[in-house]
């Protein structure tokens, strides 16, 4: 791996921030102290810095030259609503929060290329450091965009890293097109006729109907959509009932549904609610239908995912550049891909043996209570950012 000397000379302070990140989780749009910590450390290193959009974002401006043009890097800043089983020393302060997403560790990488820019500056042009509030759920790039992101900061383009669950450390993965799925919600309430169950011809029982209509949407996942086109559809949630002898009044269902085109999207959600009107109409019960949609898909522009696939070849080699196999997770990095060519990447965290005596039982895989971000990819990851900005901004245009 070729990683940048600087950066490596000042790896363990900057895992050291790291770690106390990781201590001192904050959920989205509640990233002060955060938030706080990444511009103390912008401005200790020169940085001018600009706060408050989307509520608790940061952005870095590290200007050199005379040229007008700019790239944005982006890393996102909020933890997870879950307990953290490790009992590790940098380990959880604050019950039911975790940095179980390596988001800690986006932010040290990004923090770890801010420290050489500043000292280095080895570019014609404006590197912008976005620090992202509320990945998880908030929408926080929305937010940003929303309060004049890219006016404020006029960028080419912006890009985008996640760690992911690649055995060895030293890999990365990009691939043009979609790479991560929609995120989108759904509650139907099944209004029937409770009754005694003894007496079912009495009533209008919602239960049957619930179970119907879970089975017929697994139908437009084979029937009503091609073949080649991604597409789930999970009930995750059925609530219905308070007794064994009683028919309830209602039944509801939630759940998500993920795609990697808003094409495949407006097919499912609309005979998603076909289905259910019918079905409750055929049974004389009453249907409730709300479909909310989250994030939409992440895609890769070509260019921008090849520009970055030769800036990790130059670092780790041909063999240890992946193709990015597409997921189904969701990211609201997808926003500021809409808004701007780009490209979101991943970068290997290793198998978990990094880890420090007292991690929990479960796998290193991210939204897992006994997850931890490696250190050992600070250098990497910054090294990374610093040659993919340095070459974008090197380019003719």
């Amino acid at each position: 791996m070729k990683v940048l000397d600087s950066i490596v000379t000042q790896a363990a302070s900057i895992a050291a921030v790291r770690r106390d990140i990781h201590a001192h989780p904050e959920l989205c749009f509640e990233e002060n102290r955060t938030a706080d910590l990444v511009a103390a450390k912008l401005t200790e290193w020169g940085i001018p810095v600009h706060r408050g959009m989307g509520t608790t974002g940061v952005v870095g401006i590290v200007k050199n030259g005379n040229s007008a043009r700019a790239v944005g890097l982006r890393a996102d800043m909020d933890a997870l609503p879950m307990q953290e089983f490790n009992t590790f020393a940098h380990a959880s302060q604050h019950p039911g929060k975790m940095h179980a997403c390596g988001h800690d560790g986006h932010t040290a990488m990004l923090l770890a290329a801010a420290q050489h820019f500043a000292q280095h500056r080895n570019f014609d042009g404006t590197v912008y450091l976005i620090f992202q509030p509320a990945e998880e759920g908030g929408g926080g790039a929305r937010e940003m965009i929303k309060d004049g992101l890219f006016e404020k900061f006029p960028m080419e383009a912006v890009f985008g890293m996640h760690n992911w669950a690649f055995p060895q450390v030293g890999t990365f993965a990009v691939s043009a097109g979609p790479v991560m799925a929609s995120s989108n919600e759904f509650r139907i309430t099944i209004r029937g006729k409770g009754g005694h169950a003894a007496l079912p011809h009495t009533g209008t029982d919602p239960v049957p109907i619930a179970c119907q209509m879970v089975q017929a949407f697994q139908t437009i996942i084979s029937r009503n959509k091609k073949p080649v086109d991604a597409g789930v559809i999970s009930v995750t949630m059925i609530h219905a009932g308070e007794a064994t002898n009683v028919i309830p009044d209602a039944c509801e269902l939630q759940g998500t549904v993920r795609t990697f085109t808003l094409e495949v999207l407006d097919l499912i959600e609309r005979r998603m609610q076909q289905i259910a009107e019918h079905l409750c109409a055929a049974h004389d019960a009453q249907c409730e239908f709300e479909f909310v949609r989250n994030y939409p898909p992440t895609v890769n522009s070509a260019a921008e995912a090849e520009f970055a696939r030769q800036v990790m070849v130059s670092l780790v080699g041909e063999q240890n550049v992946l193709v990015q196999e597409p997921t189904m997770g969701a990211e609201d990095f997808a926003y500021m891909l809409q808004a701007k060519p780009g490209a979101y990447c991943f970068i290997g965290n290793g198998d978990g043996s990094h880890r420090d005596i007292g991690h929990g039982g479960g796998p290193c895989v991210i939204h897992n209570p006994s997850y931890d971000f490696n250190d050992e990819l600070i250098p990497l990851g910054a090294t990374y950012w610093v040659r993919l900005a340095e070459a974008w901004l090197a380019q003719e245009r």
